[in-house]
């Protein structure tokens, strides 16, 4: 059974950062990718940036701004939120997944706010 465990969320000042951490509970080399996810008040989920084992994925509003990055050794995904603005305000939730024997779990989220 795959847990996660987020933390890293709070409230920042537009322009400033924040890096959250995603624990996992078994080895995240075993999963075909981990990622982050980010829900704002009265919109859909949304994917933020995704990993695999040699390969980041990223969306479009995101670019250059954020970065994902993973440490196998301790089974934890970061994602490093630079120059943040108000509408990156949301709940952001881990995911991980695999093809076989398949996986795909959420986290219970953290909460991101951007205000001055």
């Amino acid at each position: 059974q795959v847990q996660l465990v987020e933390s890293g969320g709070g409230l920042v000042q537009p322009g400033g950062s924040l890096r959250l951490s995603c624990a996992a509970s078994v080895s995240i080399f075993s999963l075909s990718s981990m990622g982050w996810y980010r829900q704002a008040p009265g919109k859909e989920r949304e994917l933020v940036a995704t990993i695999g084992n040699s390969n980041t994925n990223y969306a479009d509003s995101v670019k250059g701004r954020f970065t994902i990055s993973r440490d196998n050794a301790l089974n934890t995904v970061y994602l490093q939120m630079n120059n943040l603005k108000p509408e990156d305000t949301a709940v952001y939730y881990c995911n991980a997944r695999r093809i076989y024997p398949p996986v795909n779990v959420w986290g219970e989220g953290t909460q991101v706010t951007v205000s001055s």
